[in-house]
């Protein structure tokens, strides 16, 4: 997986306060980009861009609400610190609701702050690093062919192998043939691997029904649905 840089971007329209907070954060080893206003940032700012948002409640473009409802819905999501001189409870509770991960009053503490920015990035990059895994989970995926896939989604299901063969119609050594190409592709060395992969993708049920589909072949069979 690779490393995510990130990036604590500042926005507000208070210049002297948003250069010493500039100063601050990278003599503190941040790496940090600082905008005036809102338009400037949308302009130069992408969602591939890891980090969190230093954000003014009060601007006179865009207020930081109306920033925040903008960035809403864009994957991964960039955590939001908002940071106010004049925040009222409403704004402070629309905020929060809105999915704020804080809110800081100036004048606030370094520590205040630093806190602040752990949680953030540290919210980000779960997130990221989540997006790039099932990324990197489908482009595997991909591999399969499309009767190889079919065999993945009914052994994530626990379905035997025999049991498999008669849902669609093969033989069972052709199933058992499929299942090595689909063990050896994604990288897996057993079952319990594969229904694990299938969980981290949220897969849809391959067939509705397909229980009881496939309990029709099971004949009284007792074995077990890591068979070989």
């Amino acid at each position: 997986m690779p490393t995510i840089v990130q990036t604590v971007f500042i926005l507000d329209d208070d210049v002297s306060f948003c250069r010493a907070l500039e100063r601050l954060l990278r003599g503190m080893g941040y790496r940090v980009k600082a905008f005036q206003s809102a338009f400037e940032f949308f302009a130069h700012w992408n969602t591939e861009e890891a980090g969190c948002l230093l954000l003014d409640l009060r601007m006179p473009d865009l207020n930081g609400l109306e920033v925040q409802r903008r960035l809403a819905g864009l994957e991964p999501e960039l955590p939001i610190i908002f940071v106010s001189g004049q925040a009222d409870v409403p704004s402070c509770v629309s905020a929060m609701r809105g999915g704020a991960a804080d809110i800081l009053l100036k004048p606030f503490q370094e520590e205040e702050l630093v806190g602040a920015l752990t949680r953030a990035m540290a919210r980000d990059l779960r997130r990221r690093q989540a997006q790039a895994e099932q990324v990197e989970l489908r482009s595997r995926l991909a591999t399969l062919t499309p009767r190889e896939l079919g065999v993945f989604r009914l052994v994530a299901k626990g379905i035997l192998n025999k049991q498999i063969a008669a849902v669609l119609g093969t033989k069972e050594g052709t199933v058992k043939m499929h299942r090595g190409h689909v063990m050896r592709k994604l990288g897996l060395g057993s079952v319990a691997e594969l229904v694990s992969y299938a969980d981290r993708l949220k897969l849809d049920d391959p067939c509705p029904g397909m229980h009881a589909l496939a309990g029709r072949f099971r004949g009284g069979s007792t074995r077990s649905a890591v068979e070989a």
